[in-house]
């Protein structure tokens, strides 16, 4: 058992955190190790001294982020300019500077289906730069 493993304040039993963790999984990668397996080599093509995990990290934080403004909205554009333009919160997980990345990332796994096909590299780069020019 690894420290982190250790959650001496956590009341939820054994099979409801695993019943958390499947479920986060399925919202995280509805269409499994497949679809991990190729974001996550998206994503190094994108930025290849990135580190994966990281990147993982900042895009699963965006999704999540996305879809909460997505909800409240019920834009895509809205919840775009809010990321992009006004959020602020979660800049020490994701720098301002590179929101428009992991949206861009987020907008081209909502488009994927079972086979998992993602946009190129430079398809994603190109709605990049798009929203960047939302910031100025």
């Amino acid at each position: 058992m690894a420290l982190g493993d250790f959650n001496l304040f956590s009341w939820k039993s054994k099979a409801a955190r695993e019943k958390e963790s499947r479920e986060y999984e399925q919202w995280a990668f509805p269409y499994g190790a497949k679809q991990r397996e190729k974001l996550t080599a998206l994503m190094s093509e994108l930025c290849p001294k990135e580190p994966p995990e990281f990147m993982l990290m900042s895009f699963l934080t965006c999704k999540e982020l996305y879809g909460n403004c997505l909800e409240k909205t019920g834009s895509s554009r809205d919840a775009i300019e809010i990321l992009v333009v006004r959020e602020k919160k979660y800049k020490n997980i994701i720098k301002k500077t590179e929101m428009t990345r992991y949206i861009a990332l987020v907008l081209a796994d909502a488009k994927i289906d079972e086979n998992c096909e993602y946009e190129t590299a430079q398809e994603i780069q190109a709605r990049i730069s798009e929203l960047d020019a939302l910031k100025r």
